[in-house]
């Protein structure tokens, strides 16, 4: 049994996340956290995610719970997100963090606690979008500058950051593996109804095109890699990881 504390437990990941890990019997939850003054904060965080009731509140302090669990998983705000990974590192938990729209400064301070933790972070966690990450490093391989590049990726209206996370990582894949500058790849942001992800990238070339698509259908998809990235993750030792390397994509 692993037992896990989810950090965002309100928001739309959070809430699917909890779905998903009550359905696991592999798994247990044994906290969940929102941010200071929230209108969660005290509520049962099963009831509130639609599943029958658990018996763990929602509370804002991390760093209480934090010696209950195997791993935490945080899809909070950047901020909360920072917060959550340097109380794991202080508690000596595995995290994952699956929060986009992070600075440089942040993942730069991922990269420096990892030393004394284990963390998978990842700007998306969908096993469809990891895949179609890698197909699209081997297309820029392939085809280096010879093909333009283009990508178009539509999200819901509530999405804060724009592009995506999954747009902009796309983008750094390519252009890291065609030889071209990340500004070389323009990326169309469309931000309407509840679209939960969709990124295509178009590779024109010469009498020919190549059009790779992914369609997120539901969030389940995050959260089903969410929960398997933090079952990778608990006997691991500190490092920064992806979830290429927990699907098995990459050393």
């Amino acid at each position: 049994m692993i037992r896990l504390i989810v950090c965002g437990a309100a928001g739309r990941m959070g809430r699917q996340i909890i779905v998903n890990l009550c359905q696991d019997p592999d798994l247990k939850l044994v906290g969940a956290i929102e941010s200071p003054g929230s209108a969660t904060l005290g509520k049962d965080a099963c009831l509130l995610s639609n599943c029958s009731s658990c018996g763990v509140m929602i509370t804002d302090s991390l760093q209480e719970l934090a010696g209950k669990a195997d791993c935490i998983i945080s899809f909070a705000n950047p901020s909360g997100s920072l917060e959550h990974v340097h109380a794991a590192a202080k508690m000596k938990k595995p995290i994952v963090i699956g929060t986009t729209g992070l600075s440089e400064e942040a993942t730069n301070e991922f990269k420096k606690l990892s030393k004394i933790v284990p963390i998978v972070f990842a700007a998306n966690m969908s096993t469809g979008v990891n895949t179609m990450w890698s197909m699209v490093e081997k297309a820029g391989q392939v085809f280096g500058k010879s093909f333009s590049v283009t990508m178009k990726e539509v999200h819901h209206v509530h999405k804060k950051d724009a592009p995506s996370g999954t747009a902009l990582h796309t983008a750094e894949l390519i252009a890291a593996a065609s030889g071209r500058k990340l500004s070389d790849i323009p990326i169309e942001s469309i931000r309407e109804g509840e679209v939960v992800g969709d990124h295509t990238i178009v590779f024109s070339g010469p009498g020919e095109t190549l059009e790779v698509t992914h369609r997120a259908i539901s969030r389940d998809t995050f959260a089903v890699g969410a929960l398997r990235a933090a079952k990778w993750l608990v006997d691991k030792k500190p490092g920064l990881y992806d979830m290429q390397q927990v699907l098995g994509l990459k050393p």
